[in-house]
């Protein structure tokens, strides 16, 4: 049996209301974006130090499980 939603708000997807999620005022622009870290952004060099550096991390874990 197919079920389907039949209220007007559908959540924070598809809001009932028709008005705009944020408004601007003459003169302010938006607040500058934060950039989250990611591996993709980072340098081929950068990309390979932290591959490195588990490596030696994982081999290191090993050696001191094997003693």
């Amino acid at each position: 049996m197919l079920y389907y939603y039949k209220s007007t708000n559908l959540g924070p997807l598809m809001p009932a209301h028709g008005h705009p999620p944020h408004h601007h005022h003459p003169g302010s622009g938006h607040p500058p974006a934060s950039l989250a870290p990611s591996i993709l952004r980072m340098s081929v060099i950068e990309r390979l130090a932290i591959a490195t550096v588990l490596i030696a991390a994982l081999w290191g874990a090993v050696r001191w499980a094997m003693t």
